[in-house]
């Protein structure tokens, strides 16, 4: 579990990246949720966003990606949402 300090350093960080997944009108399933566990082994920390085709709730989402992927939910504002996991084999982020 990320604590406050820690989830307002992921923030900071996840400022200036762009969405590399986006949940459409199909919403949240296997191979998405495989490809997102696999991009944050690599980078740790992403951006998701939702379309507004999509049919579930945002929270929802999350909770499935962070769920299906063994992530945090760092943030979700907007249709924007934050992943964080740390990366076993190419740890970067050094969380306070």
């Amino acid at each position: 579990m990320l604590s406050g300090k820690q989830k307002r350093f992921l923030r900071s960080m996840a400022n200036g990246l762009q969405p590399i997944f986006q949940v459409g009108k199909g919403g949240v399933n296997e191979n998405m949720v495989t490809q997102i566990a696999e991009a944050l082994e690599v980078r740790e920390l992403i951006k998701v966003s939702i379309l507004q085709n999509c049919d579930e709730n945002k929270d929802d989402v999350a909770r499935a990606l962070a769920t299906g992927a063994k992530a945090q939910v760092v943030q979700v504002i907007g249709s924007v949402i934050v992943l964080y996991k740390e990366s076993k084999e190419n740890k970067e982020i050094k969380l306070p």
